[in-house]
């Protein structure tokens, strides 16, 4: 399904099964091996906790969350927001954790990504260089597994064609095969070679409302960063009624960017590795009870 749906907005696509490389080495450094084993997928709160005006007391913390998805111990990667009750500012967070189980403690992996005060660039942080916590705030977009060994999709594209983007595409193909069937996949990609659209929300959450879409862009800082890029992509392939964000990606690299993935900005020399794993599961964690559908890009 992937195969034939990426050849339509890539020129080289190569997809196939094969075992999850160690995600312990180079360049994911992650604190579990793999991204197998009772695999699903939490979305935690949601944009209209961001806007049009912040809810800053909405915090969670990614070992409950683990309890919460019936999986204690279980390894998180996603997209969310970084707690600005901890960073006593808005930051991107993008989360690499192995959760807490009766016998280990928390291994936090996660990065923080920020607008440098400085010189108003990207400033990327290990999250556990400065905070010993595993919390989280407004939302986030989480694939959870066992951290095991496994089976995994491999997927590689190479040379953008079209106008999607690369989780775009993914997503719309399984909406466009199985239809009515949510389908969810979690794991990682690396944009090897090119260029990517990043965005970083500013240390301030936003004064006045934000009621468009054109406000939120407006408000947040974008960037053109540089491959090697890491990236923890969540996708659902349609909203089976849950007020879902059906897409949401955050990456990181070992050159100091990081942040929200957009779209590739050099389509044809891009390339992309991916490994990804179909979730069985989908929990829906504190879900707004006044929504809208601003910033869900």
């Amino acid at each position: 399904v992937l195969q034939k749906g990426l050849k339509e907005n890539f020129a080289d696509v190569q997809v196939s099964v094969v075992d999850c490389p160690d995600l312990t080495k180079e360049p994911f450094n992650f604190p579990a091996k793999g991204i197998c084993g009772k695999p699903r997928i939490a979305d935690v709160g949601g944009v209209p906790y961001l806007i049009p005006v912040v809810q800053k007391e909405k915090v969670y913390d990614l070992n409950t969350v683990a309890k919460d998805i019936e999986l204690p111990g279980a390894f998180i990667l996603g997209a969310g927001a970084a707690s600005s009750k901890v960073l006593g500012i808005n930051a991107e967070f993008i989360p690499i954790v192995q959760t807490k189980s009766e016998k280990k403690p928390a291994v936090n992996g996660s990065y923080i990504a920020q607008i440098n005060p400085a010189d108003k660039g990207c400033l990327l942080e290990k999250y556990s260089s400065k905070y010993t916590d595993c919390e989280f705030g407004l939302l986030a977009n989480l694939y959870a597994s066992e951290g095991q060994p496994g089976k995994v999709i491999e997927v590689k594209a190479n040379g953008r064609t079209g106008e999607l983007n690369f989780v775009t595409c993914l997503r719309q193909t399984l909406e466009k095969h199985y239809g009515e069937k949510p389908v969810g996949m979690g794991g990682t990609f690396i944009i090897q070679k090119g260029k990517a659209k990043i965005h970083i929300m500013p240390p301030e959450f936003s004064a006045c409302p934000l009621n468009t879409d054109e406000d939120v862009n407006n408000w947040l800082k974008f960037f053109e960063m540089k491959a090697p890029l890491i990236c923890q992509p969540v996708i659902v392939s349609r909203d089976p009624g849950f007020d879902l964000r059906v897409e949401h990606t955050h990456c990181f690299s070992h050159h100091g960017e990081g942040g929200h993935y957009h779209q590739d900005t050099s389509p044809d020399s891009v390339q992309y590795l991916g490994y990804f794993q179909p979730a069985e599961l989908l929990f829906r964690i504190d879900r707004p009870q006044e929504t809208h559908l601003v910033g869900r890009d």
